[in-house]
Parts: structure tokens; sequence; C-alpha cells
């Protein structure tokens, strides 16, 4: 390890204005880097830019204005100089893909720049824009010093990732820290048991189109589980009113947006975490991160991403295919039944937790590929342990 190193996140959005996953990947990676030499500061645009930066836990945030959000990609008008002053003073600039707008920013004003970039998802959605991207795209990929991807299953599933010089391509899985999890006072426990019992099954995320949740209300009405969904977005509304719909309203709480006390206690109370997300969207699951550091089972879809580097079938939980109501039915039939089945898998995740996916063993290998987009050599510091199993 070669000295301090300035690491300049780029991102869509940030904290305060949003609460997803990247956030929270870049949130733990920025505390557990800055024990290894690394400041960390996070390039982010927002409707309401702070007039200057400001410190948000281990990161420094620079917020410009975003002024046009087209097809999930925010862009503004006023940037690209601010966005240049910021990459000269970084050693290293960390992109988090995808966001269209920060290819067109590097290219423009930081191509001279060391970087790297962590492909956390192929563009799924905007499949028809996809082919008018693509040329930005490649031109973006082809300028970082090491391509990212969060599991051995992305890099092999993903067309764009396949395309990538191997020699440049780097698996790091997603790691959290436990300590950035406050231990819920035993009060708050009691009244969420008091409020919804225990041995429910729980959902953590946000509610967008790929989470699969509208699978999940589908297999309630042959499989009457209790099922509570925490967190907001763009499909809360329609979720609940399907859920009346399809006759499963007395069985679901959708408790919306919750601090992480209220989701640790509600960790504690329930049988297993259920993420029936079933698009690639779904690149990784933060959120099962978070079960299996909780010593929770967990019941995923098979996607070919990196759900199935943290929940493995018959070890950490159940794996279904996608798209399969019945399959994520027998799944909560089984862990429901089986008190004991569940424990074991739940006492699994947490071991895989602490083999593979916590923040220390993340951040020891992205300190060694800031040296090395550097093109320092970082001795003794080697990316296999943080590699997939």
């Amino acid at each position: 390890m070669s000295g301090r190193c300035r690491v300049l996140h780029v991102t869509r959005s940030y904290y305060p204005d949003s609460d997803g996953g990247i956030e929270r990947v870049i949130e733990h990676l920025a505390l557990a880097t800055t024990r290894l030499g690394v400041r960390n500061h996070v390039f982010a645009l927002s409707p309401r830019p702070a007039a200057r930066p400001f410190r948000r836990g281990p990161a420094v945030v620079h917020q410009q204005r975003r002024h046009i959000e087209l097809a999930s990609c925010s862009m503004s008008l006023t940037t690209l100089s601010a966005f240049r002053r910021r990459a000269a003073r970084a050693d290293v600039i960390h992109y988090h893909f995808p966001w269209p707008f920060a290819d067109l920013m590097h290219l423009a004003r930081a191509s001279d720049r060391p970087a790297l970039v962590t492909y956390h998802s192929d563009i799924v959605r905007q499949r028809l824009l996809e082919p008018l991207y693509r040329p930005l795209m490649r031109a973006f990929l082809a300028r970082m010093g090491a391509v990212v991807a969060t599991s051995d299953g992305y890099a092999a599933s993903s067309p764009v990732l396949q395309a990538v010089d191997p020699e440049r391509l780097q698996v790091v899985p997603i790691g959290l820290d436990a300590t950035l999890y406050p231990a819920p006072p035993s009060a708050r426990v009691a009244g969420w048991r008091e409020a919804l019992g225990e041995g429910f099954f729980l959902f953590v995320g946000v509610l967008r189109y790929y989470k699969g949740l509208h699978l999940l209300l589908q297999a309630l009405r042959t499989h009457p589980h209790r099922v509570v969904i925490v967190g907001a977005g763009p499909k809360a509304e329609a979720l609940q009113r399907l859920a009346g719909e399809l006759g499963v309203a007395d069985q679901v709480t959708f408790t919306g947006y919750l601090p992480d006390e209220d989701k640790q206690a509600l960790l504690q109370l329930c049988r297993a975490m259920v993420f029936p997300s079933h698009l690639r969207s779904e690149a990784f699951g933060v959120s099962l991160v978070e079960a299996a550091m909780a010593g929770r089972p967990m019941i995923t879809a098979e996607l070919g991403t990196g759900t199935g580097f943290v929940n493995r079938d018959g070890e950490t939980g159940i794996v279904v295919p996608p798209d399969d109501p019945e399959a994520i039915g027998r799944a909560l039939d089984t862990l429901a039944s089986d008190p004991e089945l569940a424990e074991r898998l739940g006492a699994a995740a947490r071991r895989r937790y602490c083999h593979y996916l916590t923040a220390d063993i993340s951040a020891r290998a992205y300190r060694a590929l800031y040296d090395e987009v550097r093109g320092v050599t970082a001795a003794g510091i080697s990316l296999a342990r943080a590699t997939s199993r």
C-alpha cells in the first residue's frame, strides 16, 4: 500500500437525496478504505444542491444541480467545469455504473485521470435507447484502468462485461460494515414484536419494478404467510392496490421507509428475508448482505447475478426460478414449517458474510486497485480473498 490516496466517487445521486443500494455501498466502502489511508469524496447531482461541500459520514459530498431526468439518467447543464476541477484534485476517480452522463463527463473533462468503474448493473429497462448509448459506453469503459464486477456470475453473464479486456476485468463482491448498523433498543424490538409478532417473512428495499414483489403477493393467495414489506418507491401504491385485489392485504404489512434501527429490529424478529427480484436489474442485493450479516436465511430467484453469490441454494437459503409465484410459495412453506432448518441456513449465511462479504475485504481489494490504476505497486495485497468462490 502506497501512502494516502484521494478518491472521488462519481454517482448519479447520493445521500441525503436518495437511500439505495449504491449509496450504501459507497458509504461502507468509504468508511473501510478510510482506515487504509483513503480520503473519500463523492460527486453527485441533486435537485437542491448544497452551496458548499459537506461531510456525510466518512466522505465529503460535492453536489451539482440536476436539471434534466431522462430515461433514469440525471443530467446537468452547468456541472462540467465543476467536475473537471474536482477530478483534478483526485488521485483516482471511482465511477459507479450505470450513469451515462458520467461517461460523458469523464470523456469530456477527465479522460487523462486515473479511473476505475464499478459495474453495478447492465442497462436493462432502456433497451431501446441502448444502441444510441453504446458507442459512448464503449469509449468510457475502454478508458478505465479497471472494470469491476460485483460477482463472477455477473461478469460471466453480462454481454458488456464479456467484451471487456480480461486483464482489466476484476471481481470484487460488495461488502458491508456491521459497525454502521445500530443495535436496536430492546424497547424498539418489543414494540415491533407487539405489532407484528415473530416468524414473519421480511422484504427490505426500494419498491421498484424489478423487485418482483407482485410475484410474492401472488404467492400469498395459495400460501398464506405473513409478510412485512419495508421500503418506499415508485411501485408502493400499485403494490398496495394489488394486495387488495388479490385478497391478501391482511397478510401484508407495508411499513414505508424505516431507519436502520427498525430494520435491524425486524431482522431479529423475522423467519427469513424474501427477495423475489426477477430481472437482471437486481445485480447484487445489498439487503441480502444485511440479512446474511444478521444471520437470516434468504429466498431469492436465480438471475445469474450477484444474488446467487450471496445466497447459495440449500446452504444459506432457498433459490427459486424467476417469475414463479408457486416456487416462492413453496419456499415460504418450507422455512415456515421447519424452524430448525431456517436456523441452520441463517447460521451459514452469517458465516458466508464473515468470509466474503465484509467491508474490510472489499476495501482491501479496492485499495489495491486504486494503487494499481495509479501505476503504484502495492506489495502484499491480493484480490484473491475478495473474488467469488
